[in-house]
């Protein structure tokens, strides 16, 4: 993960005074150059007094008014952003994370100590170093001088971030869909005293790049390696390893020939096929879902080796050998070709330490984070608070927020006032001000579908917001701010209101004054093209009908978001339920904006099918429930094409169009037509598979396929029900594909997801084309034509299982 200058860009110390209130006490290393009342203010919440600890969390350089001025210039002209202030540029936004403590003392006046304590930061990911702050403060109030800022300052500098793998927008997009604790495990660098050198067979050359490497925390599905090698780490590793490698050059006439037919056994539960041509990237041999007793073509010493079963439906690894005296580390076996130190238990993140005075202190930092998700937020959280019977809606109706009318979700309202550019505000009497702030923070992600569809959001929040430069973040276009003072609310400032503390939603009486609207000029044109191209409708009554089923019909959409929750799903997947939430409203809204004005800028043109040309755009049903959500959904989408966010929309996918390896194609729309259009035209899957085919030929494309394939949608099911078609290009096609993915080891874990007949129907191609590819060398001998991107098939590699 490349650093974008020092880790922690200034320590800051308030204190609260009983004669002058807040006190800005210190600022390390250098003042900042703003408004010390300010900082001070904001790190001493209201109400702070009524409790023992609390966190609050802001931002700098948002505005002019918290814009820094350090006198000495901790930043260069690379770490500047492109984002203006009233037309002048800005630096990056700081996150600034603080702890308040007060301390009861009956010697002093008011009887209590109240101190905070507050690290600048330009990482988004501030929850890391709430450890650290914590000791830094109690050593503060043992021993209140500078010289504990400056020790923090430096703890949190010298922290090395440095093997911490940087991952593209799609590995991102993978890793947070997937619950493998070993996904991309070959991405992090492995320790040097932990290093294992693995010796080429036949004289080949590893892979420098993209390794199959097995992780120690997925034994469910990847336990039987073979690797030879010598092992240096542990006598029984060594000598299970050179066992396992003598016994399987003492057994050479097992690949010797393809097996027959009844090497494919589903009752062992796996599938093995046979080659020795090409071993699996430096012959470390993946076993996809092999399960105990699995059978192989003279293979006793593999079946021996009790390969944990895995569920074809599982993408999460359950069978993880840990040693209790190791801490929860992972036992090493010989299965690992690289015995990787620190990331052993869960590679979506990335294991360092702080040491502040003698303590180390270990630090997990997310590795797929994206910049609108800022601190440790919860998705849940927001939604079970404002979902209880006891929540009220009041305040006029508005067709930018209410979508489904008067039984609009309040979640629901919130993110139409998010996207459409209202002024939300967070209530929270005699709330910490950190819970506040983390509802802040998640009404932001829910904005941005997690940071992954639309950005912008943070740029106006205020997660703690105070009396204390009110005027600034009040006149902010579109604020997001927590406050803990009820005075707000009597203030005109906002257009809706979020009270945390009793689960009122209030939408301000003026809204129709500051946000007045005219019906959308296309709306009741889609209303009546619905209603035509559904049957007669011919009274007022049965058009009010309708547009009020319509209604409904939305709001089963929006329901069908809230109900993760009541499915007690956890938060990663109520997080990438609400990214495919934003997604599809994004790509709704380009069909509305082709509808409007003819060509759309924020996605692929909704064309259809073809001969010999593919479609593009969101994927409906038909064309009747297409007007019906177009309809519903259409002042929103005129409200949200008038925000900065839109704009940032605009920039994201002409620069997604640039940087993409897979160009020319909606990947999203082809796929969405094998997974969800019945009675598909066998030319239009032809096309679809040859095309996928054809445009995923390296790393980069397999990850940007994958990224739009993950489990919880079924993974790669679209792509495998095209070997059971009755065209053989159509299977030819999708095998290609498959062999593809096969060869890079986040390719396998996705194998690993399809079901036992899926898995069946592949390997049983494969090796079918294998068998035809050899006869075919050995009936033309010398002249045999090279057969690229094919891999080879052998005794230790099963895709099958139970």
């Amino acid at each position: 993960m490349a650093s974008k200058g020092p880790h922690c860009s200034f320590v800051l110390l308030a204190e609260f005074d009983i004669d002058s209130g807040a006190q800005l006490t210190y600022q390390f290393p250098q003042p900042l150059g703003t408004d010390e009342g300010l900082l001070a203010n904001l790190m001493l919440p209201d109400g702070a007094e009524r409790h023992l600890e609390d966190w609050t969390i802001f931002f700098l350089n948002q505005t002019p008014f918290n814009t820094i001025a350090p006198v000495l210039a901790l930043e260069t002209s690379d770490h500047r952003d492109d984002r203006s202030i009233k037309g002048g540029n800005r630096s990056e936004l700081i996150y600034v994370l603080n702890l308040v403590r007060t301390k009861h003392d009956k010697s002093v006046r008011r009887g209590a100590v109240v101190k905070a304590m507050a690290i600048c930061t330009r990482h988004p990911f501030i929850q890391i170093f709430k450890p650290v702050l914590l000791l830094a403060l109690d050593d503060y109030f043992a021993n209140p001088s500078q010289d504990c800022l400056a020790r923090l300052f430096d703890a949190i500098n010298s922290m090395d971030l440095s093997g911490s793998p940087a991952l593209t927008r799609y590995e991102k997009l993978i890793m947070r869909a997937s619950e493998r604790k070993d996904i991309f495990a070959e991405k992090f660098a492995p320790s040097k005293a932990s290093d294992m050198v693995v010796t080429p067979i036949n004289g080949t050359r590893p892979s420098q790049q993209h390794k199959t490497t097995s992780s120690t925390s997925s034994h469910s599905s990847e336990d039987g390696v073979l690797i030879k090698s010598s092992n240096p780490i542990g006598d029984g590793i060594r000598e299970r390893s050179t066992t396992e490698s003598s016994t399987a050059s003492s057994q050479p006439q097992r690949h010797s020939s393809s097996p027959s037919d009844s090497s494919f056994s589903l009752g062992g539960s796996a599938v093995w096929v046979n080659d020795e041509s090409v071993m699996l990237d430096s012959q470390v041999g993946v076993a996809i879902g092999g399960g105990p007793g699995s059978v192989t073509s003279g293979s006793s010493t593999l079946a021996s080796r009790g390969r944990r079963s895995t569920d074809a439906s599982s993408s999460s690894s359950n069978g993880i050998g840990k040693d209790p005296n190791a801490y929860g580390a992972a036992i090493p076996t010989a299965s690992d070709s690289q015995l990787r130190s620190g990331i052993s238990k869960d590679t979506h993140f990335f294991q360092t330490s702080i040491i502040y005075k003698g303590h180390q202190l270990p630090i997990k930092l997310p590795v797929a984070t994206f910049p609108e998700e800022v601190g440790d937020y919860s998705l849940i959280q927001l939604i079970q608070t404002f979902s209880t019977p006891l929540v009220t809606v009041s305040g006029p109706l508005h067709p930018h927020l209410h979508t489904n009318g008067s039984i609009t979700h309040p979640i629901i309202i919130l993110f139409n006032a998010l996207i459409t550019g209202k002024r939300v505000l967070f209530l929270g009497h005699n709330i910490p001000a950190g819970q506040v702030a983390n509802y802040v923070l998640s009404a932001c992600a829910l904005g941005s579908g997690c940071g992954v569809i639309l950005r912008g959001f943070i740029d106006r929040a205020f997660p703690y917001a105070g009396l204390a430069g009110g005027e600034d973040w009040a006149s902010t276009p579109a604020f997001i701010a927590g406050v803990t003072n009820p005075i707000f609310e009597t203030s005109a400032a906002w257009d809706l209101l979020m009270d945390i503390g009793t689960g009122r939603v209030v939408i301000h009486r003026d809204i129709h004054l500051n946000f007045p609207t005219t019906p959308p000029a296309i709306g009741p044109f889609l209303n009546r093209q619905a209603i035509r191209a559904e049957g007669s409708a011919t009274s007022e009554e049965e058009i009010a009908r309708i547009a009020t089923r319509d209604k409904e019909t939305n709001q089963k959409t929006d329901f069908a978001i809230i109900s993760a929750i009541t499915s007690h799903f956890g938060e990663t997947l109520v997080r990438l339920r609400f990214t495919e939430y934003v997604g599809r409203f994004v790509r709704l809204a380009s069909r509305y904006e082709e509808m409007t004005s003819g060509t759309t800028k924020i996605n692929y043109p909704s064309t259809p099918f073809s001969e010999g040309s593919l479609g593009g755009g969101i994927v409906f049903p038909d064309e009747v429930s297409a007007l019906k959500e177009l309809a519903a959904n259409a002042s929103r989408i005129e409200a949200w094409r008038k925000t900065r966010s839109y704009q940032h929309c605009i920039t994201d996918f002409q620069k997604l169009q640039a940087t993409n390896s897979i160009k020319g194609l909606d990947l999203i729309h082809q796929l969405s037509r094998l997974r969800l259009v019945k009675n598909l035209p066998d030319s239009e899957v032809e096309l679809i598979v040859r095309k996928i085919s054809d445009n995923v030929r390296t790393y980069e494309q397999v990850i940007e396929l994958l990224a739009f394939t993950p489990q919880h949608i079924g993974g790669l099911q679209p792509l495998s029900f095209c070997l059971f078609h009755h065209l053989e290009v159509v299977r030819e096609a999708a095998l290609d594909i498959f062999n593809e993915l096969r060869l890079h080891p986040v390719g396998v874990i996705f194998l690993q997801g399809l079901n036992h007949f899926q898995r069946y129907a592949y390997v049983r191609q494969a090796h079918a084309r294998d068998t035809r590819n050899k006869e075919q060398a050995q009936q033309l001998g010398p002249l045999a034509p090279h057969v690229p991107r094919t891999p080879s098939y052998r005794s230790d590699v099963s895709l099958g299982g139970v």
